[in-house]
């Protein structure tokens, strides 16, 4: 009897750490990459990955004349990512949206500002920050910058929905699904993972992609308004944009390094 039962407890213990192990399983599917505890993976590395030190981003907007011209970016990005159409404002999902200048950037804001520069619609979204303070203070490093390439990427698995991250980013490129997002979804994406209530989620830079050596949807769809590239190659697109134009950066007094230039 006594070795029945022992040997039921064993059987009853590896089920429950399988099942608990699968979660971060598919979360490295799923952001294409790895916790910051997890052992690296032993996959073969996929040959058309794209690679960077850092990845970066630069926005022109001289390019942008009309909120045509931007929305669909924001379609390409919420519909491959799941990102629900919540029908409440203030719990809506976003993980990039339009913002006007004043409140992209308040610390640059003038009341002399060009009639174009106040109208038009700056794309914003996660920044990708060199030094990001989400990192910092996330107490389970659901939140994570990937070694390899820069990345501020999360474990949706990991998550515990205490929202310092929240607190912490000054760029409000977060959100928190108070409700279950899975029932606002349109069209599912089955290739890439979906979140629950309770849990923070954010712009990904489209790591997944990047794996597979395709450029971020938002990129694909923007049609010249977005350029995407390795911030320290000196060749990159992104490089030479950013050596031959006024760039600005968000909150960049903060000293959180923003990845993500605007070309005005």
């Amino acid at each position: 009897m006594k070795s029945s039962r022992r040997n039921f407890l064993k059987i009853a213990g590896i089920t429950a750490l399988g099942v608990g192990a699968r979660p971060a399983i598919d979360t490295i599917a799923a952001v294409g990459g790895r916790g910051p505890t997890e052992p690296e993976p032993i996959l073969k590395q996929n040959e058309k990955a794209l690679t960077a030190k850092q990845w970066a981003m630069v926005v022109d907007t001289r390019k942008i004349k009309s909120e045509k011209d931007v929305a669909p970016l924001y379609e390409a990005c919420h519909k491959i990512h799941n990102v629900p159409d919540m029908p409440i404002k203030r719990h809506e999902i976003k993980w990039i949206w339009p913002e006007q200048f004043h409140h992209a950037f308040p610390d640059l804001h003038s009341e002399f500002l060009s009639e174009k520069i106040h109208h038009t619609t700056f794309p914003v979204l996660c920044n990708h920050c060199e030094n990001p303070p989400c990192v910092r203070v996330c107490p389970t490093k659901a939140t994570f910058k990937r070694e390899s390439d820069g990345v501020v990427v999360m474990d949706y698995h990991r998550c515990i929905g205490c929202r310092f991250c929240l607190a912490a980013c000054p760029y409000g490129a977060r959100s928190f699904n108070f409700f279950d997002p899975r029932e606002h979804i349109k069209e599912i994406n089955l290739k890439f993972a979906r979140r629950t209530k309770g849990v923070v989620e954010k712009c990904n830079f489209c790591v997944e992609r990047l794996a597979e050596g395709i450029e971020p949807a938002c990129v694909e769809a923007s049609k010249g308004i977005l350029t995407f590239g390795d911030l320290y190659d000196p060749e990159s697109e992104v490089r030479k944009l950013i050596a031959e134009n006024f760039t600005i950066r968000r909150k960049i007094h903060l000293g959180t390094s923003p990845a993500v230039y605007y070309i005005v």
